[in-house]
């Protein structure tokens, strides 16, 4: 016998069915930064997006990575070609050695080359809290507001990271500039510099929703500030480390993200590939994705 109750529901179910139906399956869109692999020229780097499962790069300079200054030395033209020879795109670029507020020219040339963030730290006195805090990251925003303009106007954004010693480097300050942030403003997110909590960095992730423009698969196991054995090293890497990534996920997918996403980690020192080859590399970034992959499968 059909109840009222169950007619309703029933009705309740199947009006919402072509709407559950047409949205399509979430999952991570991977960039690969070119800070993984050090200082291997581009040439070997572009060869290895595809076969990490990504479709963009992100160029660092040094003391990172030498691409970006590659890019400088070959031109645009050359490396368009590259790119397209390999059939993938430009990301963007992280550029902490411009600052936030010396990036006319990195937005043109990003711009030209197809790319749609740019990636750097917030400036600013980040030895404040409160109410003293957020006057701090009013007026970030409003001296930021010029290149934001024109990062808005070419289609790109500016992804501020919260950095550790940097203005925007506590959830209170990303909660802040995503309340003040204009268009052209966006948020890199690095779960390895907040406090090692799913909860408070799931959290985090829905009330940034939509200016979360870049996010790290990269947590802080024993950390990237001196030197330590590779095994040790590698646990900034989702699999490696203790981090439950799966309330992260689950964030990220209630809010339907679909910005870029690196799996990431430094090594100590700067400038060298995370393992001692390229191939070595890709291999381990594919073995993190595949950690993260079997979660998105579960959520």
């Amino acid at each position: 016998m059909i109840t009222r109750r169950n007619f309703l529901q029933t009705l309740a179910a199947l009006s919402l069915a072509p709407a559950l139906a047409a949205q399509p399956a979430w999952h991570l869109n991977y960039m690969v930064a070119s800070a993984m692999y050090g200082n291997l020229p581009l040439e070997e780097i572009l060869a290895q997006v595809t076969r990490s499962g990504a479709s963009s790069i992100d160029l660092w300079p040094k003391p990172h990575g030498t691409q970006r200054e590659e890019l400088e030395a070959i031109g645009a033209d050359k490396f368009a070609s590259m790119l397209r020879s390999h059939g993938i795109q430009l990301g963007g670029s992280t550029r902490y050695d411009l600052g936030p507020f010396r990036l006319e020219a990195e937005l043109s040339a990003i711009k030209q080359l197809g790319g749609s963030i740019i990636v750097t730290g917030g400036a600013g006195n980040y030895k404040l809290t409160g109410e003293a805090l957020k006057g701090e990251v009013k007026g970030f925003v409003e001296k930021l507001k010029p290149n934001a303009a024109k990062a808005a106007e070419l289609g790109l954004t500016i992804a501020i990271e919260n950095h550790a010693n940097n203005l925007i480097d506590s959830p209170d300050s990303l909660r802040w500039l995503t309340e003040m942030a204009v268009p052209g403003i966006g948020i890199a997110l690095a779960p390895y510099h907040l406090p090692q909590d799913p909860l408070l960095l799931a959290a985090l992730i829905r009330d940034l929703g939509p200016k979360l423009s870049l996010f790290y698969a990269w947590e802080h196991g024993l950390g990237c500030s001196k030197a330590m054995p590779k095994h040790e090293e590698l646990q900034q890497l989702p699999g490696r480390g203790s981090l439950d990534w799966k309330p992260l996920l689950v964030a990220l997918k209630s809010i339907r993200f679909n910005g870029p996403t690196e799996i990431f980690m430094h090594p100590t020192p700067r400038g060298f590939p995370i393992l001692e080859t390229a191939d070595k590399v890709t291999a381990e970034i594919n073995r993190a994705r595949a950690y993260l992959s079997a979660i998105e499968a579960q959520i």
